[in-house]
């Protein structure tokens, strides 16, 4: 009967998409970048004065000085250069992902993963859906300390691998890794790329109100847990359900590949110590020295041959596991570069400064009981625009420091409100090269992430707002 069901469910689902197709993600993003382009004929071009923080380095915008300039729009012939210009500044990001799928593919291939799920199963017993909770919480401390964000993609396939031996699916184990990383990035309790560069500039003493943003991460990683955790349940009990049942089926491993490599053997222990310690060096480089792209990427590099030599993989094989794990990720990494052509149109045609602008004009005139809500939905739209979290800050902080003085919110509200406005679209919009990365590195299409995720963003968003304007009221 449950069978019967499952295959009339899949022929609605069919037949639905014969009626719609989604277009496909490189149709999407290029819609997006024509209608970038079309706004720089319509929103004014204009700039602020820009200077250097002698404190922090930092090129921050000096409160005040907007001005119009002569109207700089991208005709339409300028598009394809556009592609081309995304591409090449994402350059480093796309190498990673090349780089971290080329290295995974040759740790995958040490049957390490299989190994190592089997044996959590095991551990777990019917206690599996625990997995969940345990791994946002340990990704989310990368989070609020470090401000990890795009290093945690290099763990996506090892949480997939996970997901899917517990009965979940692609999107589950992306979840884990991307949820748990930005429930921790938001919250922002001690992390330097978000509160700590935007507390600098408003003036007020580094991670200082730390008790209320770790009441914001307890918040976030108990409704991600439940959400998460829904989602997952019903995904065991009729894989049918799965947003990514196409994939899933396809990407399906037999059970009798599972009990060939369900015994842990001497080689594991190695490859394992081999990734063990690997993410250690991964830490304490980020955290001491300031690793990023370059140096993580080969980390990850070294990690996989290390780890492929551990295996007994001849150096023909790693070659060519590292081609094969390359190769899955050519999609992925392009449209990372792909969708940074949306953000370099709007600066080329020099409108981002515009829309600050006019949005924090808007703001004033709000009432004064909703004006904290305006400046945290303005954060939230000015993200699409400019999403990196410390070039957000040096944007929109000078303004929103001294707006904020003037209007009754304190300067520490107004941290918050650019936090919280900053980092919960990150897991949505298609300009954030961090998500489109992530989803490389799962191999979950944008489309179906997004019927995904939409609903825990308006949670977000509602738990957002009611945190700014509840630190608004205690002038927090």
């Amino acid at each position: 009967m449950v069978r019967e069901n499952s295959l009339e469910r899949n022929k609605m689902k069919k037949f639905k998409t014969k009626l719609f197709k989604v277009p496909h993600v490189f149709v999407l993003l290029f819609i997006i970048v024509l209608m970038a382009a079309a706004l720089t004929y319509i929103i004014p071009a204009g700039e602020f004065d820009r200077v250097e923080d002698p404190n922090t380095g930092n090129t921050i915008v000096e409160e005040g000085t907007y001005q119009n300039v002569e109207q700089q729009p991208i005709h339409i012939v300028e598009i394809p250069r556009l592609f081309i210009t995304g591409l090449n500044e994402a350059s480093d990001i796309i190498l990673f992902i090349f780089v971290v799928g080329g290295a995974f593919q040759i740790i995958t291939a040490t049957k390490v993963f299989d190994s190592v799920v089997r044996k959590v199963t095991k551990m777990l017993g019917n206690k599996e859906i625990l997995i969940i909770p345990l791994l946002l919480v340990l990704f989310s401390i990368g989070g609020f300390t470090i401000g990890m964000t795009v290093e945690g993609m290099a763990l996506v396939p090892l949480a997939i691998a996970l997901s899917r031996s517990l009965g979940y699916d692609a999107i589950t184990g992306l979840s884990m890794v991307l949820i748990g990383v930005y429930s921790g990035f938001i919250s922002g309790m001690m992390n330097p790329f978000n509160v700590g560069v935007a507390q600098e500039i408003a003036e007020i003493p580094i991670y200082s109100g730390m008790w209320l943003r770790a009441i914001v991460w307890v918040v976030l990683l108990i409704v991600s847990s439940l959400y998460i955790i829904r989602y997952a349940s019903k995904v065991k009990k009729d894989p049918s359900k799965s947003i990514v049942f196409e994939m899933e089926q396809s990407e399906k491993i037999s059970d009798d590949q599972l009990l060939e490599t369900s015994h842990f053997q001497v080689r594991h222990y190695f490859v394992l110590m081999t990734i063990i310690v690997g993410l250690g060096v991964l830490v304490w480089g980020v955290g001491n020295k300031g690793w990023y792209i370059n140096d993580i990427a080969a980390l990850f590099l070294a990690i996989g041959v290390i780890a492929g030599i551990c295996a007994g993989l001849n150096p023909s094989r790693i070659a060519e596991e590292f081609i094969r794990g390359a190769k899955a990720f050519t999609l992925g990494a392009l449209i990372v570069g792909v969708a940074r052509a949306i953000p370099v149109a709007l600066e080329e045609g020099l409108i981002i400064d515009s829309v600050i602008n006019g949005l924090a004009n808007l703001v004033i005139l709000l009432p004064d009981s909703i004006q904290v809500l305006g400046l945290f939905f303005t954060q939230t739209i000015i993200n699409f625009f400019i999403n990196s979290g410390s070039g957000q800050a040096a944007a929109t902080m000078p303004i929103i420091a001294p707006l904020g003085d003037l209007i009754g919110i304190t300067r520490q509200t107004g941290v918050l409100t650019f936090q919280l406005g900053d980092g919960f679209t990150n897991l949505i919009y298609p300009t954030g090269s961090t998500l489109m990365a992530y989803l490389a590195a799962s191999g979950v299409p944008y489309e179906k992430w997004v019927k995904f995720i939409w609903p825990l963003i308006l949670i977000f968003i509602a738990i957002g707002g009611i945190f700014v304007v509840v630190a608004n009221v205690i002038q927090y």
